[in-house]
């Protein structure tokens, strides 16, 4: 990392590693979730509207091949990318079959720009078998896969209505560690009834984990959601964007130096955004926790240490 930089970023890491612009296309598929599903509950988890996080869900009924033509296209005109991560984004992209999972995952292998494949699900619904398939790309591609936890907290995970534990979470990463496949796991700032000192927590527990990758969201709250009503019924405020900034900063002074930062931060459509607005202010903000980080002078990993 370099001297002035105050955290790993994604785009240096994949610039270290494939020496030019890396674009991660977000596709959709067709997966269910066992949280919506029925197997688990049919009400998700409270702040889900998967239309208002995935792009690929709003072109939904395109097939994955078209998906990924369009997002490499999209990424060599827009960012001027000459490779492609394709990133199997909505729902739980694990909860099928193996021969389906294969057939789905395949298709990245109809394109000589794409490098890398990455694949969103959750700790609960991962075994050897699928983990073995997962691995067998890294013959040829880099290899994400991306677990929801959002908290450590149990008392947390059941409130949101996660359905899983901290420790599936663990269980996952006994499982994948060890493989030539890189972890990266989702947490959310601003649950419900989460303090600082428990969000705290997470990034601790987080460090010592020594992850390859993290993606941190502030909770905001969308249409069509458990958690919209709990606003309108005055039951959850959202947050505000000085106090995410310093909770995200002390956050990440506890992860690991190596620990990739995927994203420090979110967005979404106006469509379907009910609040805070502020989250689309994503470079005024992502230039506001550098800004704070400087004026503290702290680093990502100045706090880190494995007991």
């Amino acid at each position: 990392m370099e001297k002035m930089e105050k955290y790993y970023k994604f785009s240096r890491y994949l610039k270290e590693k494939f020496g030019c612009r890396v674009f991660k296309i977000s596709v959709d598929g067709g997966f269910s979730c066992p949280n919506l599903d029925g197997t688990l509950s049919k009400k998700g988890c409270i702040y889900c509207n998967n239309y208002a996080f995935s792009p690929a869900l709003r072109d939904k009924g395109k097939p994955l091949e078209k998906q990924i033509e369009d997002g490499i296209e999209y990424g060599k005109r827009r960012f001027k990318a000459k490779k492609f991560i394709v990133y199997f984004q909505p729902y739980t992209n694990t909860y099928a079959p193996v021969d389906i999972l294969k057939k789905k995952y395949d298709v990245i292998r109809k394109f000589k720009e794409v490098v890398g494949i990455s694949i969103g699900t959750r700790p609960d619904c991962i075994d050897e078998e699928k983990l073995d398939l997962i691995e067998s790309y890294t013959e040829s591609y880099e290899v994400w896969i991306e677990y929801g936890l959002q908290s450590v907290h149990n008392k947390t995970l059941k409130l949101i209505n996660r359905n899983h534990s901290y420790n599936d979470f663990l269980k996952a990463i006994e499982m994948t560690k060890g493989r030539n496949i890189k972890i990266c796991a989702h947490i959310i700032i601003g649950l419900p009834e989460e303090t600082k000192k428990e969000i705290i927590e997470t990034g601790k527990e987080c460090g010592k984990l020594k992850l390859d990758g993290i993606k941190i969201h502030p909770l905001h709250i969308v249409k069509n959601t458990e958690i919209e009503k709990w606003f309108k019924e005055g039951k959850y405020k959202p947050i505000e964007m000085d106090w995410y900034i310093d909770v995200v900063i002390e956050f990440l002074r506890y992860l690991s130096p190596e620990t990739v930062i995927q994203r420090i931060t979110a967005d979404c459509p106006e469509e379907f955004l009910i609040a805070p607005e502020w989250i689309n202010y994503k470079q005024e903000l992502i230039k506001k926790i550098e800004e704070e980080m400087e004026k503290r002078n702290v680093i990502q990993g100045d706090r880190f240490k494995i007991d």
